[in-house]
């Protein structure tokens, strides 16, 4: 376990399941309650955020290295793919999207971005649709960014081009049947 937690180093960009894409700006050894606590210390520019994580919970936090170009490439792909609508209530749809979206992992965001997407001339979405559209969007933005070394705009440009360049196909596809 403490070979995993060291590969953060300061100056690491991080991905923390709960809030998206930090950065280890300082390693902290504390005492706290009479025992000796090693700690990163990461801030989260967006939300203006710094958080300490104690070193030996990074593993069951789920706190990880920005993902891998194999992962984000799948990511992509997923974006490109047919949205998956269920027909279940809006609040239980609602409890998966922020699950997955809290689950840190970025496959899971993109199906989230890619689903709540709606193309210009599509009916509007409701405001809790896209209020979680944005969250996903701009989490799986400031990983992309991070990680392609631009800022958050520029990489949810880059996903937003994606989703409009393969969303069309489907929704034209539903309005024939």
């Amino acid at each position: 376990m403490a070979s995993k937690a060291d590969a953060f180093d300061v100056g690491d960009y991080v991905v923390y399941p709960k809030h998206g894409v930090g950065r280890v700006i300082e390693l902290q050894s504390e005492e706290i309650a009479g025992m000796q606590l090693d700690l990163y210390v990461l801030r989260f520019e967006k939300e203006r955020m710094t958080l300490r994580v104690p070193v030996n919970k990074v593993e069951s936090i789920g706190m990880r290295k920005l993902s891998s170009d194999k992962t984000l490439k799948e990511a992509m792909e997923t974006l490109k793919g047919k949205p998956k609508v269920k027909r279940t209530m809006w609040s239980r749809r609602a409890q998966e999207y922020e699950a997955k979206i809290n689950s840190g992992e970025i496959v899971l965001i993109a199906e989230v971005t890619r689903d709540l997407f709606r193309p210009d001339d599509q009916p509007e979405q409701s405001y809790s649709e896209r209020q979680i559209f944005e969250a996903a969007s701009s989490r799986l933005a400031r990983e992309l960014g991070a990680m392609e070394e631009t800022d958050e705009a520029t990489a949810l440009e880059k996903i937003l081009d994606v989703l409009r360049e393969h969303a069309p196909q489907y929704y034209e596809n539903t309005e024939e049947a």
